[in-house]
């Protein structure tokens, strides 16, 4: 059982699903799903994750609606955003085990240093800082960008 986010939490992930989902929808780029939104990663043992937000392009998305409880499958977009106390070594794992499911994009918002890392490997990590401008990948989220302070605006103002 998990404690519930912080304010702060919520207010960042409730920003960024405003931005990515009002994109994602005005362009009719495919789906997207808010948190606690449950993905199967893995069979035997079953793997559930539920990312802070996730995004699947219509590329992806299957010929019929899964019946499954849980979307089966990794989301091609990822979205986590830390709590205080999420741990360094946590972190790297749920990036690793997004990545190896199947996700093109894992982004790590850091609501203590306003920063977005978004990574597409473990080798390929680019970190947005909150003075930098954040642009989607042309594949996955084509035309999407904003400004990192954005982002944290409304904690920050």
């Amino acid at each position: 059982m998990m404690s519930p986010a912080g304010w702060i939490h919520g207010e960042i992930v409730s920003t960024l699903h405003c931005l990515l989902a009002s994109h994602i929808e005005k362009h009719k780029l495919g789906k997207t799903f808010c948190a606690e939104t449950g993905f199967l990663l893995s069979r035997n043992p079953d793997t559930v994750r539920a990312p802070d937000f996730a995004f699947i392009p219509n590329a992806s998305l299957p010929a019929s609606v899964p019946e499954e409880a849980f979307w089966p499958g990794a989301p091609d977009l990822a979205v986590e955003v830390l709590s205080p106390d999420d741990r360094t070594g946590y972190v790297s794992e749920k990036i690793r085990l997004w990545l190896s499911a199947g996700s093109q994009e894992v982004w790590i918002v850091d609501p203590q240093l306003q920063s977005v890392t978004i990574h597409r490997s473990t080798t390929d990590i680019s970190l947005y800082a909150v003075d930098q401008t954040l642009h989607g990948d042309e594949q996955l989220l084509p035309g999407f960008s904003c400004a990192v302070a954005e982002i944290f605006s409304s904690f920050t103002s």
